[in-house]
């Protein structure tokens, strides 16, 4: 099995672009804009859990054997704090728990300000690749 090319996934249609990966803390950014956006003009709660949930996968995808293993999402939630109606979004997951079968994720989606717009918790499934 072979990764996807970025751009021809989800992260590439709502223009999600990791900036920062290592073992302790990853990095997302997602523009605030139309495709994002919800019927009102505001950002969408769903690409604000698309967006967590894409760095805690990939997050948790850094951490495993790339080779034999893949990370998938188990459960994910979330609470929107503030509305947003353009710029740029962040997300910032840091690992609550680095097991061997799951990882857990705190993930805090901030405004260029750095005020808070979401947080989510993502609990991520680390399985084997099929042969």
């Amino acid at each position: 099995m072979e990764l996807k090319r970025m751009e021809d996934t989800m992260m590439g249609a709502l223009g999600i672009k990791v900036i920062e990966l290592s073992a302790e803390r990853a990095v997302a950014t997602m523009p605030v804009h139309a495709a994002t956006h919800q019927p009102f003009g505001l950002l969408h709660g769903g690409a604000s859990v698309a967006l967590a949930e894409t760095i805690a996968s990939v997050a948790t995808w850094n951490l495993v054997d790339q080779e034999n293993e893949l990370a998938v999402g188990l459960e994910i939630n979330a609470n929107h704090i503030r509305g947003k109606k353009d710029g740029i979004v962040t997300a910032i997951a840091t690992p609550l728990h680095k097991g061997r079968t799951t990882m857990v994720w705190d993930i805090k989606i901030v405004d260029e300000e750095e005020n808070l717009i979401c947080i989510s918790r993502c609990t991520m499934a680390i399985v084997k690749k099929k042969r």
